[in-house]
């Protein structure tokens, strides 16, 4: 009888351990934890770095894509802004340090990856009137990168650009349209664009610390709901807003129309999360996503379960 009076009390410690900030305290003094959108702190869970243990980048120097000596098929994230030359920031070098605060022109922008979600998105970085810096908290929420701003101490989602905790929560950040592509699309579309030199860190660039994750069965650190329709937790589908396209749904068709919008599959680009080299990865092929008049729009290639736990009431766009 004392071992289960002793194990249901460590149990209901743990769980109140968990379902309270105060275990945060101590390393997050400015935040305001008084303020917050989540309703459920247990789902807020360690990802082993401490606060800042992932290196965000600021203000990241470039070469021209002409000079990089970088394998073809591998990812990167653009952004083409007008009257600016197209930049491209490589996942070999996002894969550690998962957020890059930057500048093209007059536009502050961060750069985001979690690999845990396969989520790449760009984000304005300038908030009521202040222009914000991010950087990693070492928290996930449903597996999720939790980021955080230097300015404010506010923790942020990243798969949704918004407020979590602090005195920005429930506060959107405004999406910049950015996708991710191979280099050489890159480089054959933007002879004259830039790439993201490599960081001063000392970092195995161009291997993958996450190599097979995408072949498991459950995400790292997920204890919500699978995906709907039988739909594996790991497969990737598109994303644009609260509704989601099946990634092998477009590959085998190359281009959907629908909804007013357009989406197209090429072949050509590497998974980051495949083999131990990112350009031994499996093909994924180059995805890009417009409205019917060409304009880009903001959009994700994530995890069926990130969607599914972000967007619970979202939109599966399965076809016939």
């Amino acid at each position: 009888m004392k071992v289960t009076f002793l194990s249901c009390l460590m149990t209901l410690w743990v769980g109140m351990l968990c379902a309270e900030p105060a275990r945060w305290v101590s390393e997050w003094p400015e935040t305001d934890f008084s303020k917050t959108t989540v309703k459920d702190w247990r789902e807020i869970l360690s990802g082993g770095p401490p606060k800042d243990g992932i290196p965000a980048l600021t203000n990241p120097r470039f070469i021209p894509i002409s000079e990089a000596d970088l394998p073809e098929n591998e990812p990167l994230i653009v952004l083409e802004m007008a009257g600016e030359r197209p930049r491209g920031y490589p996942l070999r070098y996002l894969m550690w340090h998962e957020i890059v605060n930057d500048r093209i022109g007059n536009m502050a922008v961060a750069i985001t990856f979690c690999p845990l979600c396969n989520s790449a998105l760009s984000f304005d970085r300038r908030v009521g009137g202040q222009v914000l810096e991010f950087g990693v908290t070492g928290e996930l929420r449903h597996s999720d990168m939790v980021m955080y701003d230097r300015q404010t101490q506010s923790w942020w989602q990243q798969a949704q650009g918004l407020g979590l905790v602090g005195a920005m929560a429930g506060v959107q950040l405004s999406f910049v349209p950015s996708w991710v592509e191979s280099i050489a699309l890159f480089k054959s579309r933007n002879p004259n664009g830039l790439v993201m030199q490599e960081p001063d860190y000392a970092r195995q660039y161009g291997r993958n610390p996450y190599v097979g994750y995408e072949k498991s069965q459950r995400p790292f650190l997920f204890n919500g709901d699978l995906p709907l329709h039988n739909i594996p937790a790991l497969s990737r589908v598109v994303r644009v807003g609260e509704r989601a396209w099946p990634l092998e749904r477009l590959r085998k068709v190359k281009e959907l129309r629908e909804a007013e919008v357009v989406l197209t599959w090429q072949a050509g680009q590497a998974s980051a999360l495949d083999d131990v080299f990112l350009s031994k990865g499996k093909e994924v092929g180059n995805i890009r996503v417009q409205m019917l008049e060409g304009q880009n729009l903001p959009h994700d290639i994530m995890f069926a379960f990130a969607f599914h736990a972000f967007w619970p009431e979202g939109q599966w766009l399965l076809g016939q």
